[in-house]
């Protein structure tokens, strides 16, 4: 059994990481799971959340929504709609986001898409909380 696994999270805009990782949390869509390496081989739907993964380098933190993951003894890989490093996110643009849905949210009325104002406040809140983890 090897001592670390392969990972790979891809959007379809660009590979976002490819790198080797001792153990990775992922989001998935019923909460979070860890993955070490010979982890037995599954595929879970991604939510909204944080993806971090851990190596000889240090910690690293992603904010990812939607999408799947592949868990294999040896590899991860991960499909997602969105990933971005930690160092990557725009914070007063993901500050905007939360506040716009926040405020949909308050006001309310007939048009409002309950489920993905609150799908945009939950990616908004992530991206914040990880990009405080980069400072």
């Amino acid at each position: 059994m090897a001592d670390t696994l392969e990972l790979e999270i891809v959007t379809p805009e660009k590979i976002v990481v490819k790198d080797v990782a001792d153990e990775v949390q992922i989001p998935g869509k019923s909460g979070y799971l860890g993955v070490l390496p010979g982890h037995a081989p599954l595929i879970t739907e991604l939510g909204v959340g944080e993806i971090t993964y851990r190596n000889s380098s240090g910690t690293q933190h992603l904010a990812v929504a939607w999408g799947f993951a592949e868990v294999l003894p040896e590899k991860v890989t991960i499909l997602a709609e969105t990933a971005e490093r930690a160092s990557d996110i725009d914070t007063n643009r993901a500050q905007q986001a939360k506040q716009k849905a926040e405020q949909k949210l308050k006001n309310g009325g007939p048009d409002l898409d309950y489920f993905s104002t609150e799908a945009a406040l939950q990616r908004a809140e992530t991206r914040l909380q990880v990009a405080n983890k980069a400072r």
